[in-house]
């Protein structure tokens, strides 16, 4: 086998474990798919229900690539197992239509944020949960909502700007 494989990312297709099925409700749509409970979330939603904006980064929750939002709240989908989703309400990138989340998005578009985009749907995400529970966040509140979130182009001042940005929309200012 070659080191430079992705065997790494193949475990629980390749394993033999008991399947269950498990109805997701995803995007405000019920979803039944026959996995492994204890599956990643992340790998549910990309190669059972198909949704493939939540991207593979890290596969330990450090990076934020695979950021969705659980009943509101930005999660770590590689962390979760389908089986602790439950009847909550998991919103991925391609979900996100809230008035907040097109103000994020709009924001993001006029600064030019995304580079290599990997990360942008976590980055995205997060921005969204912090912004639809506090509509004036000051830096530090920002720092905190978006730590873990990590961005290898480095875009971070253009993030903070376009989440500024996002708030300053949202509260009909220029």
């Amino acid at each position: 086998m070659s080191l430079w494989t992705n065997s790494h990312l193949t475990t629980f297709h390749c394993r033999h474990a008991e399947q269950v099925m498990a109805t997701l409700t995803v995007n405000n749509t019920k979803k039944t798919i026959a996995v492994d409970p204890a599956m990643p979330l992340l790998w549910a939603i990309r190669d059972h229900i198909g949704l493939t904006g939540t991207k593979y980064g890290c596969g330990v929750g450090l990076c934020g690539a695979c950021t969705v939002l659980l009943d509101g709240d930005a999660v770590r989908s590689c962390s979760i197992s389908v089986d602790e989703v439950g009847a909550k309400n998991v919103t991925t990138i391609e979900g996100l239509s809230s008035t907040v989340a097109k103000a994020v998005q709009s924001s993001w578009q006029a600064l030019e944020v995304a580079q290599c985009g990997y990360c942008q749907s976590g980055q995205i995400v997060s921005a969204v949960a912090l912004l639809t529970k506090n509509a004036k966040p000051t830096d530090d509140d920002i720092s905190n909502a978006m730590d873990g979130n990590l961005c290898r182009c480095a875009t971070y001042v253009r993030i903070r700007a376009a989440i500024h940005g996002a708030a300053k929309l949202l509260a009909g200012r220029p």
